[in-house]
């Protein structure tokens, strides 16, 4: 993780946003020398959501709390994607 004060980081957020996004480097933004924000990209995001998602149903599984689910044809009507 790279750390940059927001004071340098006003002049180079352009940039500091571009390697977020595109090459999935997290970059601290420090005042008075303590993190107080990050950026990160937005994929990084979807991948701990998704992530929790998945633990989140293990979780459920496991206790046995799962609440029934909806039969692939039942989806794929509601969809329209029945063949005719």
């Amino acid at each position: 993780m790279t750390e940059i004060a927001i004071s340098a980081a006003r002049s180079q957020l352009g940039d500091l946003v571009r390697r977020a996004a595109h090459g999935r480097e997290t970059i601290a933004l420090t005042d008075h020398g303590h993190v107080a924000a990050l950026l990160v990209s937005p994929q990084v995001i979807e991948d701990f959501e998704d992530a929790l998602a998945i633990a989140d149903y293990e979780r459920r599984k496991a206790a046995g709390t799962l609440e029934p689910g909806i039969p692939m044809a039942e989806v794929r009507r509601r969809l329209g994607l029945e063949q005719q």
